[in-house]
């Protein structure tokens, strides 16, 4: 895929996950994705930080729209090349310091097939 591709990919990513849009946030994602996040790690340790597949997807993340509505992501830098896109952003919720994040993006035939999020 062109870096051009990858990185529109990312920025619908970033656009479905602000809107809270989940249906269109897991179009985005192969059926048997993986993700890891130490948010993940921290709300329910028996995880491990790992999910896999779009309906464990779904559990999280609507989770976190319920939890957080105030949740928002700001693009800082996206890098993009082969098959991955390196996304920088900051975290933002009301009431809660601001949080540095890179995550990646692992993307197969135009479709997520694994993200990994590292916080700062």
């Amino acid at each position: 895929m062109t870096p051009e591709k990858l990185q529109s990919i990312a920025f619908k990513w970033f656009e479905t996950f602000n809107n809270k849009e989940l249906d269109k946030l897991l179009s985005l994602y192969d059926d048997e994705a993986i993700h890891y996040s130490p948010k993940l790690k921290m709300y329910k340790p028996e995880s491990e930080g790992l999910v896999a597949g779009k309906e464990a997807l779904r559990e999280w993340w609507k989770d976190a729209f319920e939890r957080l509505p105030s949740l928002n992501y700001k693009v800082k830098s996206l890098t993009a090349n082969g098959d991955r896109v390196f996304m920088e952003y900051t975290r933002t919720v009301t009431g809660e310091t601001d949080l540095q994040v890179a995550e990646v993006l692992d993307i197969k035939e135009g479709k997520i097939i694994a993200s990994r999020a590292y916080h700062g």
